[in-house]
């Protein structure tokens, strides 16, 4: 074990006790035989203000930020990193010179997801060959939105129950993003190039996600950023019209990455014990994120 000084570091969200970050971050502190500590500390929205600065002051090094936090945390920041700042919201926290300092690493582990996705399949495809179909207009979507637009896709089509949510969002972007009506979200489909549902309709314990894959081109590619389960309705009905898929627990995997590397210096890998640990628990053993036809 490493000599130095023990370094501690949570997630804060509400609720909390569902979070794999633990296990991530923990898992990592052990492979690379450092001496810290991992928690999730749960953290209600009215005590946030209150609560976040006392366990800076205990000497925490920094905190993944989860639901409902992450745009209230910006102003409990000293400052906020670029990226942070133009997704607006933040998903990790940090101290610089005694400052604490917001930042966002949705969108690069979300890219980051899609792209060892697809080098993992093994066949021609790229983002950037036509408009990406984006449900959802919350942290995660700005987060999805952003890294997108910066991998090169052309156009956005967004879509979100909430059409004026949908359009505040678009206005960060508004020559790469069109807004469609909640109800057009299968007809949408149509020439469509990747979709992604960034909401926690799918969710278990939340609503089912309706939509018509039919319209779909058979070589779009199809995201769920959702975990649990792991294939979800979503992706399952892609399947069953032969459409790549990406799971979301990867994303989670990813974006914890500069996190670590945030509070104890090292970028970690996403190694196959993790994705079993993460996957199927303390038991799971020779299991993978990718099945026999290539989906992830």
């Amino acid at each position: 074990m490493n000599t130095r000084e023990a370094i501690r570091a949570g997630v804060i969200g509400h609720p909390i006790a569902h979070s794999k970050s633990p296990l991530i971050h923990n898992h990592w502190i052990k492979r690379y035989g450092l001496s810290g500590s991992y928690e999730a500390i749960d953290i209600a929205p009215d005590d946030l203000s209150k609560k976040l600065p006392q366990l800076f002051d205990e000497g925490y090094a920094g905190f993944n930020v989860t639901i409902p936090h992450k745009e209230a945390v910006m102003d409990l920041c000293d400052d906020v990193t670029d990226v942070a700042a133009r997704i607006g919201a933040v998903n990790t926290l940090y101290k610089d010179e005694g400052r604490i300092i917001g930042t966002n690493t949705d969108a690069f582990g979300f890219m980051e997801n899609l792209n060892v996705a697809i080098r993992h399949f093994g066949f021609s495809y790229t983002l950037q060959n036509g408009p990406a179909v984006v449900l959802g207009a919350g942290g995660a979507a700005k987060a999805v939105v952003y890294g997108l637009l910066e991998e090169g896709v052309p156009e956005i089509i967004l879509v979100n129950r909430s059409k004026e949510k949908a359009e505040a969002l678009a206005k960060n972007h508004p020559a790469a993003i069109r807004v469609a009506e909640w109800d057009q979200r299968s007809a949408v489909l149509e020439g469509a190039n990747f979709l992604v549902n960034t909401t926690s309709l799918g969710m278990d314990g939340k609503d089912a996600l309706e939509i018509d894959l039919r319209a779909a081109p058979e070589n779009m590619l199809v995201a769920d950023i959702v975990y649990t389960p792991l294939l979800t309705d979503l992706l399952k009905q892609a399947r069953d019209y032969d459409l790549r898929i990406v799971t979301g627990i990867g994303m989670l995997l990813h974006q914890a990455r500069p996190a670590f590397e945030k509070w104890f210096n090292i970028l970690p890998d996403v190694d196959d014990r993790l994705e079993e640990l993460v996957l199927w628990g303390e038991e799971g053993a020779g299991l993978s994120f990718y099945d026999e036809s290539g989906t992830v």
